[in-house]
């Protein structure tokens, strides 16, 4: 019985390690998203965007007064677009100092890696990781958000009620 205890004390002391390694990787990825900038210029070369660590807007330049020349639509594309490039850029850092975490451990195989919620984790540039069938422009979601309120009716008491 002393031999089965043994064991079973080893395996704890690698769980417990496992689990320090995991704790300290987590807050080295937190350290290290904390302290992530992207900046993306336009594919037309009319703006710049930078977005901080929660994939927030921290900059916006308009670059060599390209933007004086551009119907507002373009311009406006190109902002959006750009931003959603550079959350792209965020999303995907993210995921690469986490998905490491989502996977089981080499050394306890019963234990299983990490669930991490993305949406919650990089909010809306979650859209952004790659995986998804395509990556969508700006306006495509305000599109499908347009639809969206299509189908909805609101009648004189308020509530909401779908079609």
């Amino acid at each position: 019985m002393s031999d089965h205890v043994e064991r079973l004390e080893k395996r704890l002391a690698q769980a417990n390690a496992e689990l320090e390694s995991v704790q300290a990787a987590v807050a080295e990825a937190e350290r290290r998203m904390g302290a992530f900038s992207s900046t993306v210029v336009s594919k037309d070369g009319s703006v710049e965007v930078t977005v901080g660590a929660q994939g927030e807007l921290t900059g916006l330049r308009f670059l060599d007064g390209k933007y004086r020349s551009m119907p507002p639509a373009q311009l406006a594309d190109a902002v959006l677009d750009t931003v959603q490039e550079a959350r792209s850029h965020f999303a995907r850092a993210v995921r690469d100092l986490f998905e490491p975490l989502t996977r089981p451990s080499a050394t306890l195989p019963e234990l299983p890696g990490m669930e991490i919620d993305w949406d919650r984790l990089v909010g809306p540039a979650a859209d952004a990781l790659p995986g998804e069938p395509e990556q969508r422009t700006a306006n495509d979601r305000l599109r499908d958000e347009i639809d969206e309120d299509d189908d909805v009716v609101r009648p004189a008491d308020g509530a909401q009620r779908r079609r």
